[in-house]
């Protein structure tokens, strides 16, 4: 059985690996399809197509937009969408303005908790691109505040923490919205961990086409759950690694989560159906 991994950052966001290492690393555990999903940016994704011309694997485009919604943080993945589409890219850019101020503040909070850390090396460690919450995690390992990435989301970081700073412009109604003005397929990610299952409904009348069923973090009992809500709902379901490279704690086995290779031609039937 062939199998896609459609949940992947690089270091067009978040992830260690450049897009490109993460096509060598798919061909060498021999996947069929990945996507590049990075945060609220898609310059990994023709990378990625470049390097994957030659051989049997095939890219997707991806995008992972991150929203929040009653006090929770709840991620909207968009598929097939043009990684050239100005206006899209335009209202990428736009997110990440709010990202950057969100940074600052998420800073400043460390900072106020005499806890030193500089705005210029967070923006280092995010090597120019999208950047984010795990780049202020690599800081405070570096400057030995906590030990491992993980450390710092729990004790900083992590929704409620002392550090935290949400994103409260941005609802997952109004990120389905932009991906399906752009001709995206838009999917909610790791329900097993956003929890918002009553609120699920109400996503699918506004547009939603799929569920991120296979998951790093979901057991197999969430598996057969979301399966089943996918069924119901007639959704795509879809499944990644949620894979942001080797050098992070968690989430750094590339196909350690996977979807039948069905889940792209599904995606594909469900974006042509946009048009």
């Amino acid at each position: 059985m062939q199998y896609a991994d459609l949940h992947i950052h690089t270091t067009a966001s978040d992830g260690s690996d450049t897009p490109s290492e993460v096509v060598h690393k798919a061909l060498e555990i021999g996947l069929r399809a990945i996507a590049i999903s990075d945060h609220d940016t898609m310059d990994g994704v023709l990378e990625a197509e470049r390097a994957a011309e030659k051989f049997n694997l095939e890219v997707i485009s991806g995008v992972e937009v991150n929203t929040f919604f009653e006090g929770k943080e709840i991620h909207i993945l968009g598929y097939l969408i043009d990684p050239c589409n100005e206006k899209f890219v335009a209202k990428l850019k736009e997110l990440q303005g709010d990202r950057m101020t969100r940074i600052k503040k998420m800073v400043d909070k460390l900072n106020k908790l005499n806890i030193k850390i500089e705005l210029e090396r967070v923006l280092e460690l995010s090597s120019g691109g999208s950047v984010g919450r795990p780049h202020i995690a690599r800081a405070l390992v570096e400057r030995g505040y906590v030990l491992t990435l993980q450390e710092a989301f729990t004790n900083y970081l992590g929704v409620g923490k002392p550090a935290f700073v949400s994103r409260e412009k941005l609802s997952p109604k109004e990120a389905i919205r932009l991906i399906t003005r752009a001709k995206g397929v838009p999917v909610l990610a790791h329900p097993g961990l956003s929890k918002i299952n009553t609120y699920l409904l109400d996503l699918v009348n506004e547009g939603l086409k799929g569920l991120e069923v296979w998951h790093k973090n979901h057991t197999p009992l969430m598996v057969e759950y979301y399966a089943e809500i996918a069924k119901k709902y007639n959704l795509v379901p879809t499944g990644g690694s949620d894979y942001h490279g080797s050098a992070h704690d968690t989430c750094n086995i590339l196909g350690g989560a996977v979807a039948p290779f069905d889940s792209v031609q599904l995606l594909k039937n469900a974006h042509q159906k946009l048009f």
